[in-house]
């Protein structure tokens, strides 16, 4: 018998298991500095989107003058709404160049763009000066701001995600969304008051622009805490295996290659924008425009909801750690589904106590949302096409469904006469979004897919 054809027994035969990657300690004082940095960067993002709901009657009438509010109101919306349809490309481009060149660079240029944007509209001359340039100039500005945003969210919570040890992801990835109701708190507080301080005149005339300037220091600040920060442990080994020749990831294969990731992404976002604007964005202007609500006492409902849900929200991010991302998900969907046409109703019985209390049940429902998806989402792809897919899919599911929710509700409740309209249209993201959970996979502490498990050093809190 020859040499080459002899087959060693069984038994001779030893199978190496593959090695199990050493886990990464993570840094407390690195973890809580990039928590931070993109913390910092998402509420500036939505400090501008709060002034600009907010603000929508009085930008109606500085950009788009019309006798008739509602076509105002309409178009206002309609800019809002535009800066969402190019988010996806902003995703397109943003995303897998942080999964090239680095998550924290592509953050660091997604600051700039958008403190430009939200900035240039603070210097747009108004229609009485310029006329029709000036609803174009901000569009265009609009258009800045949905394009660079449309790397920010996915990149953020990317970030956290891969910083964070596995059994804290829940707690630390809600900072993200307590930066997102700070920034809303910081921009609707600022309206508020000038709207108590200002006549209406002078808010139209100058005061209204405050706001958008205020960006600019504010976009120096973050740039600067994001500079400071190291890429993530989850890039740094990815990168070096792209020095030893790993091929790059294509774009089509960050979406052919995750569609089944990519669709329980778009319906996990659905749900959780669609509720989001509604009740932060589209709320205060329903209160004023539909219920004919005193605008400041509306503002400062809503300002105490959100209030709320900032002091609840790490604490409901630490419960995911504990009892998982689905179930806490999964009674947000259910909520929503039962308890929107009761909260409506609520709030259209108009009085202080019922407004608070319609408004306080959809904002504790939506923290079941805001305290889960930063860690959730990022867990649905693995590392090499984390950023590039999750912006994909996070940018197409709120361009298409959560920044037009002001725009359409306000279109059918002008097409329908039907007041009730915002909990039906909450109650149908809330069927698809717990059929998107029903089908997701528990990550609650587990390494992230294609990463190494992350453990926290030994001085963490």
């Amino acid at each position: 018998m020859s040499s080459a054809s002899f087959v060693a027994p069984a038994s001779l035969v030893k199978t190496r298991k593959a090695k199990a990657p050493d886990p990464t300690v993570t840094d407390p004082a690195l973890v809580r500095r990039a928590v931070k940095a993109a913390a910092l960067g998402n509420a500036m993002e939505w400090f501008d989107f709060g002034v600009y709901s907010y603000i929508a009657v009085t930008l109606g009438k500085v950009f788009f003058p019309s006798g008739n509010p509602t076509a105002q109101l309409l178009s206002t919306f309609g800019a809002f709404a535009a800066a969402f349809l190019v988010r996806p490309l902003g995703g397109m481009v943003f995303g897998p160049l942080g999964d090239r060149v680095g998550r924290q660079k592509v953050l660091a240029l997604t600051m700039i763009m958008m403190a430009a944007g939200t900035f240039a509209i603070g210097l747009i001359p108004s229609y009485a000066t310029i006329g029709v340039g000036a609803p174009i100039l901000l569009l265009v500005a609009r258009l800045v701001q949905g394009f660079s945003t449309g790397g920010e969210y996915a990149g953020a919570s990317t970030f956290i995600a891969e910083y964070a040890p596995d059994k804290r992801r829940g707690f630390l990835g809600s900072w993200l969304e307590f930066g997102t109701l700070a920034g809303y708190i910081g921009g609707a507080g600022l309206v508020t008051i000038m709207t108590a301080l200002l006549s209406a005149d002078d808010l139209t005339s100058w005061g209204w622009r405050i706001p958008f300037l205020i960006a600019g220091p504010m976009g120096i600040i973050g740039l600067y805490l994001r500079l400071r920060l190291e890429e993530t442990p989850a890039f740094a080994a990815e990168a070096e295996k792209a020095e030893n020749n790993r091929p790059k990831t294509p774009l089509r294969e960050m979406v052919t290659g995750q569609w089944r990731a990519l669709l329980l992404c778009v319906g996990l976002v659905l749900v959780f924008n669609v509720t989001d604007y509604m009740l932060l964005s589209y709320m205060p202007s329903y209160l004023t425009g539909q219920l004919h609500y005193d605008e400041t006492h509306g503002l400062l409902v809503v300002l105490g909801v959100m209030a709320v849900m900032m002091i609840v929200q790490p604490f409901a991010g630490a419960l995911t750690d504990r009892v998982g991302r689905r179930p806490v998900i999964a009674t947000g969907c259910a909520g929503f589904l039962l308890l929107s046409v009761p909260a409506l109703l609520l709030i259209r019985e108009g009085s202080l106590l019922a407004v608070a209390l319609g408004m306080g049940a959809l904002g504790m429902l939506l923290v079941c949302f805001t305290a889960s998806m930063p860690s959730a989402l990022p867990a649905l792809f693995p590392t090499k096409v984390r950023y590039g897919s999750l912006s994909i899919g996070f940018n197409v599911s709120v361009s298409l469904f959560g920044g037009t929710t002001p725009l359409v509700v306000t279109a059918l409740i002008g097409a329908t006469g039907n007041m009730m309209m915002p909990a039906y249209y909450m109650m149908a993201a809330a069927v698809i979004g717990g059929f998107a959970v029903w089908r997701m996979t528990e990550s609650a502490g587990r390494p992230l897919p294609g990463s190494a498990p992350s453990v926290a050093g030994r001085h963490a809190e």
